[in-house]
């Protein structure tokens, strides 16, 4: 097992907080440039992988921009752009909704869940990884991300 230490090649941090936070940058970095050569080759990428899975979660249920972009694992992602994308693709469908013409609703297509479906199983070899650790490391590890992310 490497350390973030050795990767970086910082023997000495300014503190242990420094240290951790560092970590977790470098590991977050490390995880989406990994995600993101699994997804390559169904023509996706990591902010596109996040919008078919939200629409999925839809259940056949329309969703608008402003619902996606409120669940986006990234908030600053530019959702309008990935669902052009996504629509090039024939991924999603893109309607004006009936009851508010200024509002666009996006469903996903088949094509679209079936891609999904081949990508949730590239990521497989991601999750795994964490099967390094056991059931309650992993709840702890995802507590104390909670923990950091909800603290001001």
């Amino acid at each position: 097992m490497r350390t973030i230490a050795e990767d970086i090649k910082q023997s000495q941090f300014k503190s242990i907080e420094q240290k951790a936070g560092i970590n977790i940058m470098y590991t977050a970095n490390w995880l989406h440039n990994q995600i993101a050569m699994m997804l390559k080759p169904h023509g996706l990428t990591p902010e596109q992988y996040n919008v078919l899975r939200i629409l999925r979660g839809q259940d056949g249920e329309a969703a608008s921009v402003k619902l996606v972009n409120e669940r986006m694992l990234d908030p600053m992602s530019n959702v309008s752009r990935l669902v052009d994308k996504l629509l090039a693709s024939a991924l999603v469908d893109r309607k004006v909704c009936p009851t508010d013409r200024r509002q666009v609703d996006i469903f996903i297509t088949a094509k679209g869940l079936k891609t999904l479906v081949e990508a949730d199983k590239s990521l497989e070899n991601i999750y795994a990884l964490f099967k390094e650790l056991n059931e309650d490391q992993l709840e702890m590890l995802s507590s104390f991300l909670d923990k950091i992310r909800t603290e001001k």
